[in-house]
């Protein structure tokens, strides 16, 4: 079969937009500084919206995005929303949202009920924490063991919400059971299981992890967030990782995301969109579509209009 470079629509599957002069981010305060995978991320304190994003979008054909939850101020997981719904209205993205809910939180089942009120929510998502490294493993554990927080995720069917997942590949066993105690709730694993560790015991540990995780038939993996610190982005250094990952979970299980403007840190959108399609332009270009439009399209329910090209142009004029 001809290898075919993939040029059809995208649906961007994982981004963010925030104003941190304008709203409280704690991370993105000035003076503030976490640790953080990328290493320095000051680079991206700064506004951040649709026309900055389309900037660096650049030729790639991103007719639809998935806007997800960016640490706003906890107090206020509402407020991120109004927000962004304000956004979606005047620049027509984001197409669907991945709200914030702090399923640990006595009022944490209100909030979800709220979230789910807002036309353009389609998923929520709380990092769980726990284990700093896989030597921790066993003598503590996530939020996804904790009781509460089990309570709180048990609503989101109902409430026909989908969960989004952050948490490091060591933590996968639970997320594995999470996912069978609950079969009719979509759990999406963001940022591929945080593949960091590169070394040959690294990758293993990680490729196990996500195998046995594979097996659950509700998740959904994001591949993004593959950056490594005071690195450039490359198909070499992680074309393996992404043919794995469709491996174990097939082109209908798995979606390409930027992460932008997260991992502006370590390439550009064009690094990282361009890597992508050079690493699957062997598969069947039905297969390309559904890992870089209709999988996001179809699991967070975008709105059917798209973004179009002049009025990229014209977003890109005002950036």
């Amino acid at each position: 079969m001809a290898e075919e470079v993939y040029s059809g629509p995208i649906v961007d599957a994982h981004h963010h937009f925030w104003d941190p002069q304008t709203n409280h981010h704690p991370w993105l305060a000035e003076g503030a500084n976490i640790p953080f995978r990328y290493g320095d991320y000051s680079a991206i304190k700064r506004r951040y919206l649709p026309p900055e994003y389309f900037a660096d979008v650049g030729e790639h054909n991103v007719v639809q995005t998935v806007y997800v939850e960016t640490e706003w101020d906890p107090s206020d997981p509402i407020g991120e929303t109004r927000f962004i719904e304000q956004i979606a209205a005047r620049y027509g993205v984001p197409n669907a949202v991945v709200a914030q809910a702090w399923l640990d939180h006595p009022d944490a089942i209100a909030v979800l009920a709220e979230q789910a009120l807002f036309a353009s929510v389609r998923s929520v998502r709380h990092k769980p924490g726990g284990p700093a490294s896989p030597n921790e493993v066993g003598s503590q554990h996530t939020l996804m063991s904790n009781e509460h927080w089990r309570r709180s995720y048990a609503t989101l069917h109902d409430l026909g919400l989908r969960f989004d997942l952050q948490t490091p590949w060591w933590n996968l066993p639970e997320a594995g059971l999470l996912a069978r105690d609950f079969p009719d709730t979509t759990l999406i694993l963001n940022h591929a299981g945080l593949p960091s560790d590169r070394s040959t015991e690294g990758l293993a540990g990680w490729h196990g992890a996500m195998a046995k995780l594979a097996e659950q038939p509700n998740v959904i993996v994001k591949i993004s967030g593959l950056g490594l610190p005071g690195k450039r982005w490359s198909v070499q250094d992680n074309g393996w990782i992404v043919r794995e990952i469709i491996a174990m979970f097939g082109t209908d299980r798995a979606m390409f995301a930027s992460n932008f403007p997260v991992d502006s840190l370590c390439g550009s959108f064009d690094d990282i969109y361009s890597g992508f399609k050079h690493i699957v332009r062997d598969l069947p270009r039905a297969d390309q579509e559904r890992l870089f439009y209709s999988n996001a399209q179809r699991i967070y329910r975008c709105e059917p209009c798209a973004v179009d090209r002049p009025r990229q142009e014209h977003m890109r004029s005002q950036a």
